[in-house]
């Protein structure tokens, strides 16, 4: 559910294990490039798909009958995209949730939004170090399937795992889902501070206090610290802060830069995670009492005009403490 880049190479990568595999794509374009010309040059260009794979425009198409179903949508469109495709979802199908964000209002975490569309269905996080283009490239890559459901958890497992995609099971759904959701917001700070020519030590210090960030909100809410040392946690957040293909670093970067957020974002067909993620960390970290003070920085770049240089004075010259909480 869901013909980004994203959803795509998670389908791609299904239909090259054997698997019947239908996208829907919100396009219907995406879906008529994918069927006669087994390609999405929209958001996957240059990737020859599998010929197996079918794409179409109709939800219920997309699900009827589906055994494992896959959300990879926009994480602001989630809800209403599983809200819309319930009624054809089969009972007992294993809901699958590669969407990584918190819920804008609710603030609820996207397996949540999951589970509480579709009672009763296993739910399972997908999460990990993972850019689209690699996946669908054949390039070596780990991944995390996190879930309360083991069955369900190694269900996606088999299905998805390959010889160039290896997936690990979890059952810390919070702390998995948290890691990806979050890492993109230290990436927009990354790439602000690249932007700003500050330098490998600025990077390597908002990486590693990012990451303490993220442990402190997630353990505040039920996860474990460990988890953050994981693929989804420390993994997928060195990929996204360093990696060229980083959409949110990017962002950052343009920002860092001198752009506004706006003209950043003008005419971008892609969903850069981070900037929504931006506000939802923000308001979530101050409904449980966590001080985020890098989130609170890259809210304050991103949607209060403070100059992005000032912005990383500020975090210098914060009152002074030990590195342990």
């Amino acid at each position: 559910m869901g013909a980004g880049a994203w959803g795509t190479a998670l389908a791609n990568l299904l239909a090259e294990n054997g698997h019947p595999t239908i996208v829907w794509a919100y396009e219907p374009d995406v879906a008529e490039a994918i069927n006669d010309g087994h390609e999405n040059p929209r958001f996957l260009a240059g990737v020859q798909l599998q010929s197996e794979l079918r794409a179409t425009a109709d939800k219920e198409a997309a699900v009827t009958d589906a055994e494992l179903i896959v959300f990879a949508t926009p994480s602001h469109v989630l809800r209403d995209v599983a809200s819309a495709a319930k009624a054809w979802v089969t009972p007992g199908a294993t809901l699958v949730v590669a969407t990584k964000g918190i819920e804008r209002n609710r603030l609820a975490l996207m397996t949540d939004v999951i589970a509480e569309e579709f009672a009763g269905h296993p739910v399972v996080a997908l999460s990990g170090p993972s850019f689209a283009f690699e996946v669908a490239a054949r390039q070596p890559t780990a991944v995390v399937a996190a879930s309360v459901d083991a069955q369900a958890a190694i269900q996606t497992q088999q299905a998805l795992s390959s010889p160039g995609f290896r997936v690990y099971t979890h059952d810390d759904v919070i702390g998995v889902e948290l890691g990806g959701a979050l890492k993109n917001v230290m990436a927009v700070a990354t790439g602000i501070s690249d932007g700003l020519g500050l330098g490998f030590n600025a990077r390597a210090a908002l990486v590693t206090r990012g990451l303490a960030e993220m442990v402190r909100l997630g353990v505040k809410l039920g996860a474990r610290p460990a988890t953050f040392a994981g693929l989804a946690g420390v993994g997928d957040l060195v990929l996204t802060c360093t990696g060229a293909l980083s959409r949110n670093r990017n962002v950052g970067l343009e920002i860092g830069r001198g752009a506004t957020l706006s003209e950043v974002l003008a005419g971008r067909e892609t969903v850069a995670e981070g900037v929504v993620t931006t506000e939802s960390a923000k308001a979530l970290s101050e409904r449980e009492g966590i001080e985020m003070p890098i989130v609170n920085a890259v809210h304050r770049v991103l949607f209060e005009r403070q100059p992005a240089r000032w912005a990383l004075v500020e975090l210098m010259m914060r009152g002074l403490r030990g590195e342990q909480d």
